[in-house]
């Protein structure tokens, strides 16, 4: 009796593990691609149709010159040739015809592929990268028009979840600061606050790299010890210009920018506080040292009569929604807004007003405030109340509030706020975990779900 036959292994058994992986990964990727070359709002399905129908109306054109002309005697061999590859027992005669046009139209379009390759290799394009860029430049034209306000790290943070849903982000950032690396180049050269803005490009690049290099802080070197490399590159544009404002589009291309990031004005400024106690302070970065017990009733920018950007004005009356914050009430938000011609805009403006509210007080700014008692400073400055204030309803750490508090900084929340705030609040978790800080992407999922249209009554 004959020994059985030892089962032979498939292929894909016989593999390693990483190499079968691999080639699923693979697969996957070109899965991918495919399906993305295909989604709507691309613009490459209606070409490729055109050239599929371009290809067989050229196909049925050279049938009918090589038969009814000079030719006709090589279309009859050809013909007859190609009925020898055919069986007609097996499948009819005209079916070797469609395989050698199936055959012809796949390597047109695989020429088309290899040319469209060796062109974006010739530009410095991956490839392979090229569907995602036009995908992610196609789907992000399409974002909504969103105009985000302030300044701080708490600007930065939204504009960077904001940059993977739309490419129509304009941020108008405050420049009155006069502290750090911007006061000393405000300083200096006399020039506006560059810190927030080098943050918000920084946010808002499409280069790794290079947004990396904006936020490189310099620990040694006379004279550049303590600067950003974006806020003396910022410095070297507005000192070659004459002025940041003529700037601004070789900063956008340099930078490659997805989106827009203005100053909101071009003229240095400084912030002045009113405090209830009958004292005033000129220049934000004297507020926490020198407020005390005392509170901000007004601030005012030092001069007041201060111009906007022509592109700023324009962003927000094309706005679909205007977004104040997070950041520092008294020295992120309110300052952008202290600016009359962009005050008049957005008061004037259709699109719905949001505030993201701060998850805590700051020491020195707005100690002892609630979140009725900032919403109201809003409203006072501006003279229009936020359509929808974004409310973080998630709890930090115990550990992260109790240093918060040993820091003089305590959670806002809803307590004690008065039915019109509660009816214009939407609460959501929008905290980073283990963090006190707001998450990007939570971020952006809740304003362009939770945005109310402005009530025009």
């Amino acid at each position: 009796m004959s020994d059985p036959p030892i089962p032979r292994p498939s292929p894909s058994s016989v593999l390693p593990e990483a190499v079968r992986d691999d080639m699923v990964g693979r697969g996957q990727q070109v899965t991918r691609r495919a399906r993305m070359w295909m989604s709507p709002g691309l613009g490459v399905k209606r070409w490729l149709l055109l050239f599929v129908v371009c290809t067989l109306v050229g196909a049925v054109g050279v049938l009918h010159f090589t038969w009814t002309g000079p030719l006709h005697f090589v279309a009859t061999r050809w013909i007859l040739w190609v009925n020898h590859l055919v069986s007609p027992e097996v499948m009819p005669l005209y079916t070797g015809g469609m395989a050698l046009m199936v055959l012809s139209l796949l390597g047109a379009l695989w020429s088309i592929m290899m040319l469209s390759r060796s062109v974006l290799r010739g530009t410095g394009t991956a490839p392979e990268q090229a569907v995602d860029l036009m995908y992610q430049r196609r789907h992000l034209a399409r974002g909504p028009r969103i105009v985000a306000v302030g300044g701080g790290t708490g600007l930065s943070n939204l504009l960077s979840g904001l940059r993977v849903h739309t490419g129509n982000t304009t941020a108008i950032v405050a420049v009155s600061d006069d502290g750090g690396s911007s006061g000393r180049l405000r300083a200096s050269l006399d020039m506006i606050a560059p810190g927030d803005l080098t943050d918000c490009y920084a946010a808002l690049s499409d280069s790794p790299v290079m947004a990396r290099l904006l936020l490189h802080r310099f620990e040694r070197g006379d004279g550049i010890q303590g600067h950003t490399f974006g806020n003396l590159l910022l410095a070297t544009l507005s000192e070659e210009e004459g002025g940041l404002s003529e700037a601004m589009l070789d900063i956008h291309e340099v930078l490659r920018i997805r989106g827009r990031v203005y100053p909101a004005t071009t003229q240095p400024a400084t912030l002045v506080a009113r405090l209830n106690d009958g004292r005033t302070l000129r220049g934000e970065s004297r507020f926490a040292a020198e407020m005390g017990e005392a509170q901000i009733q007004h601030v005012q920018l030092d001069p007041p009569a201060l111009p906007a950007l022509p592109e700023v004005l324009h962003a927000i009356r094309e706005a679909e929604q205007i977004v104040l914050g997070p950041g520092s009430l008294y020295t992120s938000i309110i300052p952008a807004l202290l600016v009359p011609e962009i005050a008049r805009e957005l008061r004037a403006s259709p699109a719905p007003l949001i505030y993201v509210a701060s998850l805590m007080t700051e020491p020195g700014e707005t100690d002892g405030l609630s979140l009725e008692d900032h919403v109201q400073a809003i409203t006072s400055h501006l003279g229009r109340m936020p359509d929808c204030v974004l409310v973080n309803s998630a709890v930090p750490p115990r550990d992260v509030v109790a240093r918060y508090a040993e820091g003089g900084a305590h959670l806002l929340n809803l307590a004690g706020a008065s039915r019109e705030l509660r009816g214009r609040a939407v609460v959501l978790p929008l905290l980073q975990p283990g963090q006190a800080r707001h998450d990007p992407a939570a971020l952006a999922q809740a304003l362009l779900h939770a945005a109310p249209k402005r009530d025009q009554g």
